[in-house]
């Protein structure tokens, strides 16, 4: 039997969910040897690793709540410094005040109204955000200073290049982890709730989570059941995960990324009661009917540091992580620049840096 046989094998007695995972994703995955680091992503490298250095030497959250503050200031101070006004979102948990931090990159034809009452008046907004705290006693250098850093590097490329039509939030969400997950005291939720109380038009909401830790060992990735049947067994590709009502979102990330992007991919939709498929920041958007992807390395199903006290900086693959950097850039402004439903799939000039193409390439940079 054939692994596509036996894939489809699969729909009928685990209830689809296999299919929604492995199949229907457009665009060609890529396989083989990564190409060279190109000479933005080398300077990104010790720029992550300085981040995750700076906010995941220590375990940070409620239970340690003077290196959670720690953490936020040092993104609030990093965003500064990348020429944004950081937003807080303050709010009380179980008697701990925190805050989500956030910058708002308006697009460049912005036009005068704003009246926020769903009339079109206010361009959509695009989210792309991470958690900043970790988990228990981990300093939590891949979950989820990896998203962290990616987050602040993308304020840092983007600012020079705003977008055409979307409202850009780059977000990073506290009280992702226990005890919080799951309870309205999750960062997200907050978010979520206020972008809803405002009424305002979504295109979608990206959750960076975990994504620093890859192996080119056989056998190295596991699947949550009943996952598993005719997917890599390889920890070298990137996942890309929605719930259910996010497949044509999900559709255009995953199709940017790999027109960019030479880098393995996988993903699909999947429905929640799967374990993994959820546990990050798109749930409540999801919840509240944003369409939300998780981009994710699989966490505990390849990573054996995961909420360990062991998931300190020296564990991530910061030359991975820099590609996911650049890809993620590419896959904004295709976002920015297609209808829905046609990112992946647009033939758009290429983004370069010398100005060939209507919106340039970001370019990392030394300073900026």
């Amino acid at each position: 039997m054939t692994i596509v046989a036996a894939a489809l094998l699969a729909l009928s007695t685990v209830g689809g969910a296999l299919g929604w995972f492995a199949l229907w994703l457009p665009g060609k995955r890529h396989a083989g040897a990564l190409a060279p680091l190109t000479a933005d992503e080398r300077i990104l490298v010790p720029r992550l690793r300085t981040h995750i250095d700076a906010i995941a030497s220590e375990p940070h959250n409620t239970a340690y709540p003077a290196a959670l503050e720690r953490a936020a200031v040092y993104i609030e101070r990093t965003l500064s410094m990348h020429g944004h006004a950081p937003v807080s979102q303050v709010f009380s948990a179980g008697g701990h005040v925190v805050r989500n931090i956030a910058t708002i990159i308006p697009p460049a034809s912005r036009g005068s109204k704003a009246d926020g009452n769903g009339d079109g008046s206010r361009p959509p907004v695009l989210v792309v955000g991470a958690h900043y705290d970790s988990a228990f006693d981990a300093p939590g250098a891949n979950d989820n200073g990896t998203g962290t850093a990616l987050v602040l590097e993308l304020a840092r490329l983007l600012r020079a290049v705003p977008l055409r039509s979307l409202e850009l939030h780059l977000v990073l969400f506290v009280n992702e982890e226990p005890p919080w997950f799951g309870t309205q005291h999750m960062g997200s939720v907050h978010y979520a709730s206020a972008l809803k109380a405002e009424r305002r038009s979504v295109r979608g909401m990206i959750s960076l989570e975990t994504l620093g830790a890859f192996s080119d060992a056989p056998g190295s990735q596991q699947y949550p059941a009943p996952l598993g049947l005719g997917l890599p067994a390889t920890a070298n590709f990137i996942a890309f995960v929605a719930l259910p009502g996010s497949r044509a979102f999900l559709h255009d990330v995953v199709g940017s990324f790999r027109r960019h992007t030479p880098f393995p991919t996988i993903g699909g939709v999947g429905p929640g009661w799967i374990e993994g498929l959820g546990w990050s920041d798109h749930a409540p958007f999801a919840e509240a009917r944003y369409e939300a992807v998780m981009i994710t390395d699989t966490a505990l199903f390849r990573y054996a540091h995961y909420h360990k006290p062991t998931d300190t900086p020296d564990k991530v693959d910061y030359e991975r992580l820099a590609r996911l950097t650049t890809a993620m850039a590419r896959v904004i402004h295709d976002l920015d620049r297609s209808p829905p439903g046609t990112a992946g799939v647009a033939a758009h000039p290429p983004l370069t840096a010398n100005g060939a193409a209507s919106v340039p390439e970001p370019r990392p940079a030394s300073a900026r």
